[in-house]
């Protein structure tokens, strides 16, 4: 790529601004488009991709990387590339109006539309279609085999739907017979006796007479799998599958097959493949499930679970370790409950995490405690349901409670002792997470434990670790640290651990070899922390990029560069990227995630932001030499590039471009090829008036230089004046090229859809010191509006704010301190941080005091220390000084912000007689997740803006509000 050492440049041309452009609308959101899924052949001659509307059918492309197409597929997702790039498998979903129509009319998941699998031959272009197709399977290493699991016939399915639309039938006639006089009785009597006698038989007719008690366990009957030689194009069906795998290498097979129902004489097994031979043979048989399945990396071993004594929904599942190999006749029991080396009450767990290391030597599945049956000997309405709170609880409740699924799944790995055959326990309850090394083969493992600390993570937002060293053979310990805050890292091998404690603000390694813990990279001379941390806590590393091979060096990030540290702390560490200077900040992009270590031949490419300009670009550090710290650069200036892949066995790189202005295409960089533009994504925006993005800088009320991002309407004329809109987090600055779709938004500003429709937004950024963030929002938001407007263009009477969470409670502060604006919007703000202190955000369960205490509230201490804080940022103690009118959006379902905080906000204002707003969309979480509620509050709001900061004719809800027994009926959203 040497002819690219030169900035790549992108041509605008200039276009007149066409005074007839449309301002956008509510129209235009389903149409507009993004790129989905994209992937790169291995070698680097194909670019598969696709683009989406936002509502409606989708089109996947499959194109060379030199920009010719080969082939488009309709409603084409989730598509792999053969091994050898000969082939593409994608599934083709049902059109959006099917899906939409089969919704409307409330059919069962058997009759909804399905999705057909595609096979595409690169060579000849031959498409090949297999309708109602579940799933598929291509081996990692491996091109000549394809595995697709189908769905039932759809004839099954309506069959089935026949039998219970009869039983519907008979209800529904029975009910009306209920209705009936007296006279009806013999004719409901009747009715019930044929829903007593008949419908039985007729339940026993569809089931072959034989079907599986009530109390037996539900398994879902499997359908047909084919496997398809795509060398030779032969196919074998194996009929009542419901779970296969590939070997890595693509040599072995496996299915699990289920009973099928009615028939007893068809029993659930598990049969092996051998690809090469074309020989099949069951390896266990007579169970109830298996699940698990994992094979060495020469797909020559076998693991999985099973079970085969019960049946029966109220009995316990034991599941049992079965191992195969190639010269078995069947798989074997390798281990169980009782097994020694597994504790008493203790089982192998049905959720284990099953792998062999990269040798093959050892394998690896999970134990876990055996978890008793609830007591059914009461009926449910009999047995008390409640939750007891212990404060010596490791978790609150509420976690408990929204982590109860995991946490009965919850395994603790061990080893198979082939030699001794028993079972080392690794881990446990107290031992932890568990680093493996060597993939699997080290001679030391890690572990980290926070058991028993987990209690001050309600108010410190983390708990402390115990670091130790883990023999894999006999799963003993042994102390590293205790009462770690940090983040470890341990090397390829196992012989040094990386770790950084956030207390000390420095890395250290431990040697395993040695036993000794030191400091590492104290000789360079910059930060590894994250300098520009504003929160009550200590700051985060920035991180490695990967240990290099044999453990040689490790590669440390600083704020902006790359450095090179040798892990004996000998050498001096060396910087292999230089950016500091420019501002210029290098991010390592993972393009090859079976490198499990760096080489010295590595091809290494970042992504590089420039913190001064914002534009982002790809470099690469050649294979020539790695330590010499030589940068390329692929990018341009500008623009935004992301979403950066590269080819396995080409240096071949795909990424997306996209700026304020251009919609995101995708591009290939190559020395064949050049800089290939592939994609046109919305074509359609020339025909609106779309707008700029530009840096804006001012001297905040701190002193501080700052910036934020002014988005101008495209037509825009500074002799005229704009109403304003503005925006805020934390700090937006490095979205400056990012390119903001209109779209109906969950929660924050539709900045595009606003700008088109001649409203200047600001979103500038905020810098906070600890204990007061409200201040900190007035300082940075207040001075930059007021810069703003002395530049002329602005209508310092038509200025509104929009925040969403934490820019909902800066929102719920700044109009509380300032008569500056004339519209206010809040969503899912907090306005008491008294009450918000002790709530619950109950998409975790978590308890909101670390929030305060150490997170992005910024408080840093309890209320009982510093009452003074507490009311000083809360919104609620001053909002007797609002004069700005306020929408709050606070919904029933938020998992974050107590939605009783928007009550209070609400309830406070009415009570004095302030003009306020509140919108719950039912069952809606903190950010609007269904797509209608966005399209509702996307015209809300800016009808409610219009109405302000334009003078529009205000829309009914504003007015009138919207009656409870008007709720659904149409009533509101109109303008009259």
């Amino acid at each position: 790529m040497r002819k690219y050492l030169l900035i790549l440049v992108i041509i605008f041309f200039a276009v007149a601004v066409d005074a007839q452009k449309k301002p956008l609308d509510h129209s235009v959101y389903d149409s507009w488009q993004s790129i989905g899924e994209r992937s790169i052949s291995n070698d680097g001659k194909l670019v598969v991709y696709t683009i989406n509307p936002q509502e409606g059918d989708g089109v996947l492309y499959i194109q060379q990387t030199d920009g010719k197409k080969l082939i488009e597929i309709n409603r084409g997702y989730n598509a792999k590339i053969s091994e050898d790039s000969r082939f593409v498998i994608l599934k083709i979903k049902p059109t959006y109006q099917q899906i939409r129509i089969a919704r409307i009319q409330k059919k069962k998941a058997d009759e909804l539309p399905k999705d057909s699998l595609a096979i595409v031959d690169i060579n000849s272009l031959h498409f090949e279609k297999i309708a109602r197709t579940k799933s598929y399977k291509l081996p990692e290493k491996s091109s000549n085999w394809l595995a697709y699991l189908l769905d039932k016939p759809l004839a099954e399915a309506v069959r089935q739907r026949g039998v219970q639309d009869s039983l519907t039938r008979v209800n529904a006639i029975a009910k009306m017979a209920d209705s009936l006089s007296k006279v009806a009785d013999s004719l409901r009597n009747k009715l019930l006796e044929v829903q007593s006698k008949g419908l039985v038989a007729l339940q026993q007719k569809r089931e072959n007479k034989n079907v599986a008690k009530t109390n037996e366990e539900n398994i879902e009957e499997g359908t047909d799998l084919v496997l398809l030689n795509l060398s030779n194009n032969a196919k074998q069906i194996f009929h009542l599958v419901n779970d296969y795998s590939f070997s890595k290498t693509g040599n072995e097979f496996v299915i699990k097959s289920t009973k099928k129902n009615g028939d007893a004489t068809v029993k659930a097994k598990v049969t092996l493949i051998d690809l090469d031979k074309n020989v099949s043979h069951i390896v266990l048989d007579g169970l109830n499930e298996a699940k698990g399945f994992v094979f060495d990396e020469t797909g020559n071993q076998l693991a999985f679970v099973a079970e085969r004594d019960s049946a029966k929904k109220e009995s316990l599942k034991f599941y049992k370790l079965y191992y195969y190999k190639a010269g078995f006749d069947s798989a074997q029991l390798l281990a169980d409950k009782t097994t020694k080396g597994i504790s008493d009450k203790w089982s192998v767990s049905e959720f284990s995490a099953i792998t062999f290391s990269k040798s093959g030597q050892r394998l690896f599945f999970g134990t876990a405690p055996v978890i008793p049956l609830k007591d059914t000997t009461l009926p449910d309405f009999e047995r008390v349901s409640v939750d007891v709170w212990n404060y010596k609880d490791e978790d609150l409740m509420t976690v408990q409670l929204f982590n109860m699924e995991r946490d009965l799944k919850r395994n603790y790995l061990a080893r198979y002792d082939f030699e001794k055959h028993e079972v080392v326990q690794l881990s446990n309850e107290k031992v932890g997470r568990v680093l493996q090394t060597l993939e699997g083969d080290g001679t030391v493992f890690y572990a980290t434990s926070d058991f028993g600390k987990r209690v001050e993570r309600q108010w410190q937002g983390y708990s402390l670790n115990d670091i130790n060293t883990l023999d894999p053979i006999t799963g003993n310990t042994n102390p590293i640290k205790k009462d770690f805050k940090g983040e470890v890292y341990a090397s390829y091998s196992g012989k040094y651990l990386l770790m950084y404690s956030e207390k000390e603000k420095k890395y250290f390694v431990y040697n395993s070899t040695t036993k000794q813990t030191y400091s590492v990279g104290n000789d360079i001379p910059f930060a590894l922390y994250e300098e520009d941390n504003d929160v009550p806590d200590d700051p985060k590393p920035h991180g490695i990029v990967k240990w290099m091979q044999d453990d040689k060096y490790v590669l440390i990030y600083d704020k902006y560069d790359i450095w090179k540290v040798d892990p004996e702390a000998k050498e001096k560490s060396v910087a292999i990227t230089h950016g500091r200077k420019d501002k210029m900040e290098f991010r390592f992009i993972n393009t090859n995630t079976d490198e499990k270590f760096l080489t010295g031949n590595s091809y290494f490419i970042f992504r590089g932001f420039n913190e001064r300009t914002k534009a982002s670009g790809i470099y690469v550090i050649d294979s020539i030499n790695i330590l010499s710290g030589m940068q390329t650069k692929l990018g341009a200036d500008k623009l935004s590039v992301s979403n950066i892949i590269k080819a396995k066995n080409a240096k071949v790189i795909s990424c997306s471009v996209e700026s304020y202005q251009l919609s995101p295409d995708l591009y290939t960089i190559s020395d064949e090829t050049g800089f290939k533009k592939l994609s046109s994504t919305n074509p359609q925006q020339a025909n609106y008036n779309w707008g700029t993005a530009e840096l804006f800088k001012w001297k905040a009320y701190t002193g501080k230089e700052t910036e934020g991002i002014l988005y101008k309407p495209e037509d825009f004329d500074a002799k005229k004046k704009y109403p304003m809109i503005v925006y805020y987090y934390e700090r937006n600055n490095n979205t400056l090229y990012n390119y903001q779709p209109p779209a109906p938004t969950p929660s924050r500003l539709n900045i595009s859809f606003f700008v088109s429709r001649g409203y200047i937004v600001f979103v500038p950024d905020i810098w906070y010191t600890s204990g007061h963030p409200g201040k900190n929002a007035y300082d940075y938001v207040v001075s930059g509006t007021r810069a703003l407007i002395k530049l002329g263009f602005i209508d310092s009477t038509k200025l509104g704010l929009q925040g969403q969470s934490w820019g909902g409670y800066q929102t719920a502060y700044l109009i509380t301190q300032t008569k500056l604006f004339s519209a206010a919007w809040a969503g899912a703000p907090v306005v008491d941080m008294f009450s918000a202190y002790g709530g619950i955000r109950w998409e975790s369960g978590a308890n909101r005091q670390m929030q305060y205490e150490h997170g992005q509230s910024r408080i840093g201490a309890t209320p009982w220390d510093r009452r003074d804080l507490y009311i000083e940022n809360s919104p609620l103690f001053h909002l007797q000084n609002i004069k700005t009118p306020l929408v709050i959006m606070s919904n029933d379902n938020d998992g974050a912000v107590p939605w009783y905080q928007g009550i209070e906000f609400f309830t406070a204002m009415r009570r004095l007689h302030k003009p306020v707003w509140l919108l719950n969309y039912n069952g809606e979480q903190h950010n609007l997740v269904e797509r209608k509620n966005r399209k509702d509050i996307s015209i809300r709001e800016q009808q409610y803006f219009d109405w302000l900061l334009k003078g529009e004719k205000p829309a009914k809800w504003i007015t009138n509000g919207v009656p409870a027994i008007m709720k659904g009926r149409d009533w509101g959203l109109k303008i009259e």
